[in-house]
């Protein structure tokens, strides 16, 4: 059995904790938590026939980089870098979060999770950008926490790449 850290980055309230508790629980709340500090929660997935055990840091969401949150990145395989399809801000900071931490720690396997697919006909996001981040090779997935659109399949493909890293 294999032992993974992955931490959930993103801006405020893009949903970070709500994909944690639909991988981990199968549930969805609107109710919003704001996660204060960091939430761990651990699930263990099949890769490649071995069993992965996740341990996900759910690191709050704030728009200002805080340095305190790369303690909370130390030590991870890997991350979700996760924006709000709604709010094209949360994108801004998720290139900030994924900068500072490439910085840090130099590279590091991670998804760029776009999330709330559900609001689709509402989402904000340049496609021109997200193309050209594509190409500089960052993988990018949609997904749902409260349809549950993609986000196994994410968590699991994250867990297969930090188990190679």
């Amino acid at each position: 059995m294999i032992q993974k850290k992955i931490c959930m980055l993103g801006a405020f309230g893009v949903g970070k904790t709500s994909l944690v508790s639909r991988f981990v629980h199968s549930v969805f709340s609107d109710k919003y938590l704001t996660t204060v500090g960091v939430k761990i929660e651990k699930k263990s997935v099949d890769v490649d026939d071995e069993q992965v055990d996740l341990v996900i840091w759910d690191i709050y969401g704030d728009d200002d980089f805080q340095k305190v949150r790369m303690s909370y990145v130390r030590g991870a395989s890997g991350y979700l870098l996760v924006a709000d399809g709604t709010r094209s801000t949360t994108m801004d900071t998720a290139r900030a979060l994924q900068d500072s931490v490439q910085r840090t720690f130099g590279p590091m396997p991670f998804i760029l999770v776009l999330n709330k697919a559900d609001l689709v006909d509402q989402w904000a996001l340049d496609e021109t950008s997200l193309g050209l981040l594509a190409k500089n090779g960052w993988q990018i997935v949609r997904t749902s926490a409260k349809t549950g659109q993609g986000v196994e399949q994410t968590f699991a493909a994250l867990a297969r790449a930090a188990r190679k890293a």
